[in-house]
């Protein structure tokens, strides 16, 4: 079997480089224009061909997305945006809409186009005829489950790559097609400013009592009722890749750099493990604690395994945060790990070091000094350089963390 692409979500050049050296194969990211994340500073031309340049030098693969579904005045620009996508290197554009397939096929011919899930692709038949239209890969609908896909995967052009979602935030609605957010508040959710009125707390109001609110119960849990949970398919990516899965998408162009290099270096050690050993794969719980020193809501496993029964939230909108990053190493001499600052710490902090491709180590703070070799009793000013006594070197890259205080 064909060892699957771990593709990285990028919101900008910082988290670009995260998934970069935490073992992405590839990463997804928006330019100012026709994405469907706004939240994220995402690229200009000019920087989307210097992060396309620093990808491609390191083996890995840019994919541009195009995938809001654009009105006429949008349209309008779609041959520009396609054209400058082409110049600035990268590996391939991800469209939702027929017209810009079609354009995009006109326009840029040798420019690959991957099929997002935002056009809902449920069933072969609608898989294989965009194949003939010219897409290399269709991003499956969300609310498929692992038979469904493993049928499609059966049923269509060997050629066609498919891509499926494997960790991250869910949509209560199908594939991401909501207009809660265009109702609720007037922002767009499918061009990218989604106000997530899903994650609200909601309650009834009587026509002859007005001001006076009832809460909606499902039962003594609560009231957000649309609020999903997260994906989370570390411990079944064999399942995943025996069903003919050629990229596992993560989910999260919004979260932080932090996000990004945990969840990229989780699928990265997975991947590899199943690759090495396919029939009896089972990841450490090491890997599997990684899930919980991210932001995350609690988990499902979607749609995959059936329709989710426990795929509700009913407690909370909130996320679970119990980590912070404290610095990142940038190198090591003489015995000293050579880190820049990201949050307070002290000496006798005890932080653990996430190392790309590796099991996390302990690291004991027994003395703290600044950049030029000063004793100092705290790391306090941001990005300030610093020096950790540490008896072997750790990459570059690496981060140190620990979890959060009360």
């Amino acid at each position: 079997m064909k060892k699957p692409e771990v593709l990285a979500p990028v919101g900008d050049f910082e988290r670009l480089e995260a998934a970069v050296e935490f073992g992405a194969d590839a990463v997804y990211l928006g330019a100012k224009t026709m994405g469907m994340r706004s939240a994220p500073a995402n690229f200009t031309w000019e920087e989307l061909a210097r992060a396309v340049c620093f990808a491609h030098s390191r083996g890995v693969k840019v994919y541009l997305t195009c995938n809001t579904i654009p009105l006429n005045r949008e349209m309008d620009q779609a041959e520009a945006f396609l054209l400058e996508a082409q110049n600035a290197g990268v590996d391939g554009v991800i469209v939702a809409d027929l017209g810009v397939l079609m354009t995009a096929r006109r326009v840029v011919p040798r420019l690959p186009v991957h099929i997002s899930t935002q056009a809902g692709v449920v069933n072969y038949a609608t898989a294989t005829e965009l194949f003939r239209l010219g897409a290399r890969r269709v991003v499956l609908a969300r609310e498929l489950s692992l038979e469904d896909v493993k049928e499609i995967r059966a049923r269509t052009p060997k050629e066609l790559e498919i891509e499926c979602f494997v960790h991250g935030a869910m949509c209560v609605s199908f594939s991401g097609r909501c207009l809660l957010s265009n109702y609720l508040t007037g922002r767009d959710g499918n061009r990218g400013e989604c106000a997530q009125p899903c994650r609200w707390r909601y309650a009834l109001m009587e026509e002859h009592r007005p001001g006076e609110y009832y809460p909606i119960e499902e039962d003594s849990k609560g009231t957000f009722l649309l609020n999903a949970k997260d994906l989370c398919m570390l411990p079944y990516l064999d399942q995943l890749a025996e069903a003919g899965i050629d990229s596992f998408k993560i989910e999260g162009r919004a979260k932080s750099s932090y996000y990004v290099a945990v969840v990229t270096n989780a699928y990265r050690n997975g991947v590899d493990l199943w690759a090495r050993d396919p029939d009896h794969y089972q990841p450490p719980q090491w890997l599997l604690d990684e899930m919980n020193k991210v932001s995350h809501r609690a988990y499902s496993t979607g749609f995959y395994f059936g329709p989710p029964q426990q795929g509700q939230y009913y407690e909370t909108r909130g996320y679970v945060r119990e980590w912070a990053v404290m610095a990142k190493v940038t190198g090591w001499e003489e015995g000293m790990l050579l880190c820049s600052q990201r949050n307070r710490f002290f000496p006798g902090d005890r932080l653990e070091a996430l190392i790309p491709g590796a099991p996390t180590q302990e690291v004991p703070v027994t003395l703290l000094m600044d950049g030029e070799g000063n004793v100092i009793e705290s790391a306090r000013h941001p990005v300030m350089d610093l020096k950790i006594p540490f008896d072997h070197p750790l990459p570059p890259g690496t981060l140190l963390r620990k979890i959060k205080e009360e």
